[in-house]
């Protein structure tokens, strides 16, 4: 009994094999060794999400990092900034630090295009201003009415460089890398010539009337720069950018000496 009942488990065995190997079409799978098993990471990848893999359409993140990594979070309510730039969060109303990273441009939400900027500027300033206002948070923390004082006083600035030609274009310039030294020696001589003959105009004048004419004419000249620089600026020549900003400074400082005399 005993050896039957060793005998059939192994005839069933062989019966097996032979169904297995006269099926057309069937192949056993072949595996290599561990040694030399490489499997195909990319076609892994989405069966088997890992921390840090990159996969096109999908997201992993732990929900712990639901928010951006570097998106700023306010400092009352924690709440994750939902525009840019945050100067007041929308959550619990509360003004925000100053961010320097932020410039003039964004703050009023405008290209960075020296063109087109001052028809777009007041009311997006005064809309600030109605937001960040030092006197709207008297009664709030000593924190947040710093921060009120602060971010006021920078909206103010932004206002200021922005709205006037000769400022925006220096600031614009600065934040492409190029720094104007407003102090340096004028070299043009052509130019030199032109200031110092305006200049006696000035002095000479017999009348406003006479400095009124002289101002129009200054006014035109920076217009006519204006749109130099604009120009320049636009097409990245920058050689020719500086030189225009040299004529708008000595015509500017003419135009405030008029005032002065008015």
């Amino acid at each position: 009994m005993s050896k039957k009942k060793l005998l059939t488990p192994l005839s069933s065995l062989l019966l097996l094999r032979r169904t297995l190997t006269s099926t057309p079409h069937f192949s056993i799978p072949h595996f290599q060794s561990r040694t030399n098993f490489s499997p195909n990471i990319e076609k892994l990848r989405p069966l088997f999400p890992l921390p840090g893999f990159d996969f096109p359409g999908k997201s992993f993140v732990s929900s712990q990092f639901g928010d951006k990594p570097n998106s700023p979070h306010c400092w009352n309510c924690s709440a994750a900034a939902r525009t840019t730039p945050f100067l007041l969060c929308s959550s619990c109303r509360c003004i925000q630090p100053v961010d320097h990273s932020i410039d003039y441009f964004q703050i009023f939400g405008l290209e960075r295009k020296y063109d087109s900027v001052e028809e777009h500027l007041e009311g997006k300033y005064k809309d600030w201003q109605k937001k960040l206002h030092p006197d709207l948070v008297h009664s709030k923390s000593e924190k947040e009415r710093e921060y009120a004082a602060e971010q006021s006083a920078r909206v103010i600035d932004a206002y200021r460089t922005l709205s006037k030609p000769l400022a925006r274009a220096i600031y614009i310039l600065k934040l492409e890398g190029v720094d104007i030294d407003e102090e340096e020696t004028l070299s043009d001589l052509d130019l030199l010539s032109e200031i110092m003959e305006i200049r006696e105009a000035v002095e000479e004048a017999p009348n406003s009337q006479a400095l009124n004419q002289i101002q129009s004419l200054m006014q035109e000249k920076l217009k006519q720069w204006s749109n130099s620089f604009a120009k320049a600026f636009e097409s990245r020549n920058f050689e020719e950018a500086v030189k225009a900003i040299r004529r708008m400074t000595y015509y500017e400082r003419v135009n405030e000496e008029i005032v002065k005399r008015l």
